[in-house]
């Protein structure tokens, strides 16, 4: 060992020790640790010129005592932070929603699970939301009931609660009200309840809101629910026995798909669905007849929803028996062919509007039928936004709520956002799951109380063809243009 004294700037360190069986390199490591400066920045003056990382010390003629001289620049020492880590379970609740990517899931409270698939594919529509939240006791309408204004309400609370927390919510005041309202999701047996039909409980709640959301002078126009969900079909009634036939106009708010051993994909089943028959009094004929009824879409709403007919009341076992085969559907449905002339003809505009906009993002030439305004490149930046499934454009959807028609125009296109399905062989029993699209676009599985990432890639797999979950409601959220 020889003990040296070292000089770097004003400072002189004196007794380091060197251990001349280990390289020079080691000595710097030393020096690293007294002065900051790294060894690779060391320039140390000895005999014969600088000291270099793997020289022989015998060589090098280092004596006892000796001062050396050191120079270079120390690392530059690192500030400790104004503010330490925040860990996600330390954040506000709000915050940790925002983090998480979804909200919280619901407790089953015992065989709800209808219950809560239906409320996390709902809760998904944030122009529903946005109107909920400016509902009040002052906005109740005279003649709406009470039960019906105390669901509004809890659906309202419960909207928030999922939005507030992660942690799993207990829907239980909605459950009470919900029952108390509808007295058929109370049923009870051997002391429990029963599981009930998630498609009734979806029909049942948006009914109940198609009133109470509408205000005290609203006109049709202002049916926030119908501008939502609302499918408007024309019908033509004919009899070909008689010869009669009539019109007549109708609201909907659920598609059917039809299933038969000839449908494999959801629009065939929806094309099936447009075209039934029914028997009923004749005028002309003084009896019974039977009547075709074509029905056409003359009015379309921004969110679609399309129900699997696939529960059907079967005799023998007194119970509803389930259709397990499988039928496909896509991540984006074009209704355009099931909907009248006279919507056709105000599609076009947008849907070339929108075809423009995404040959534009694909770098192709916009046609030239469309007119070219002023502002048609801002148009064409909204319409690529408005077509594709990214989280920003998710994002600014919910915060400009229930849009104008002059606003935006539908498209006859839509995206799938959520999709209910069922496990099991009965609509009566089973278990009931909700696969809803997040703002950020990603996908997340609500079972019950426990939410799941998914691959938007596996959504499209729930198509049924054996006893695993299979789509029983799907919604798709219009793809709409700046007008």
């Amino acid at each position: 060992m020889v003990t040296v004294s070292v000089k770097w700037q004003k400072e002189v360190y004196p007794a380091v020790e060197i251990d001349t069986s280990q390289p020079p390199y080691v000595f710097k490591c030393q020096l690293y640790d007294l002065t900051g400066v790294p060894p690779e920045r060391q320039k140390i003056m000895v005999k014969g010129g600088l000291l270099k990382d793997d020289a022989d010390w015998s060589k090098v003629g280092v004596k006892e005592g000796q001062r050396l001289m050191m120079m270079g620049t120390a690392d530059e020492i690192v500030k400790a932070p104004e503010k330490g880590p925040i860990f996600v379970e330390d954040m506000p609740e709000e915050e940790q929603v925002v983090n998480v990517g979804h909200s919280a899931g619901l407790f089953n409270l015992g065989n709800t699970c209808y219950m809560n698939s239906t409320v996390q594919c709902l809760h998904s529509v944030p122009e529903l939301k946005s109107s909920l939240t400016e509902y009040n006791q002052l906005g109740k309408s005279n003649d709406l009931d009470h039960s019906s204004h105390l669901l509004t309400v809890a659906t309202r609370d419960l909207f928030n609660d999922l939005d507030k927390n992660v942690k799993p919510v207990a829907p239980m005041q909605f459950w009470m009200v919900l029952r108390k309202k509808y007295p058929q999701f109370g049923q009870q047996s051997n002391g429990a309840f029963m599981q009930q039909d998630a498609e009734e409980c979806w029909t049942q709640l948006l009914y109940t809101l198609s009133q109470s959301l509408k205000s005290p002078s609203s006109s049709e126009g202002q049916d926030i629910v119908k501008t939502l969900f609302g499918i408007d079909f024309d019908n033509r009634i004919h009899c070909a026995e008689s010869g009669e036939e009539s019109t007549e106009t109708e609201t909907v708010y659920s598609l059917k798909c039809h299933i038969s051993q000839e449908v494999n994909h959801l629009h065939e089943g929806l094309k099936r669905g447009l075209k039934s028959e029914l028997e009923k009094a004749s005028p002309s004929l003084g009896r019974s007849a039977v009547y075709v009824k074509d029905s056409r879409i003359n009015g379309l709403p921004r969110y679609l929803t399309i129900q699997f007919v696939r529960f059907f009341w079967k005799r023998e076992s007194n119970q509803k028996a389930k259709i397990l085969r499988k039928v496909d559907y896509p991540l984006s449905l074009d209704v355009y062919d099931l909907c009248s002339e006279n919507l056709r003809k105000k599609l076009e505009g947008p849907r070339q509007v929108l075809r423009d906009a995404e040959g534009k993002k694909a770098g192709l030439k916009t046609s030239a039928k469309t007119p070219v305004s002023i502002d048609s490149d801002t148009k064409m930046t909204e319409a690529e936004e408005s077509s594709s499934g990214s989280g920003e454009a998710s994002k600014s959807t919910s915060q400009e709520g229930a849009l104008s028609e002059k606003e935006h125009q539908l498209t006859g296109i839509y995206d799938l956002v959520a999709v209910l399905t069922h496990k099991g062989r009965s609509a009566d029993s089973g278990h009931y799951v909700a696969w809803v699209k997040q703002e950020n676009g990603k996908w997340v599985q609500f079972d019950d109380d426990n939410p799941i990432p998914q691959r938007e890639e596996d959504i499209t797999k729930l198509s049924g063809g054996g006893d695993w979950h299979m789509a029983y409601i799907c919604m798709y959220k219009a793809r709409v243009v700046p007008m």
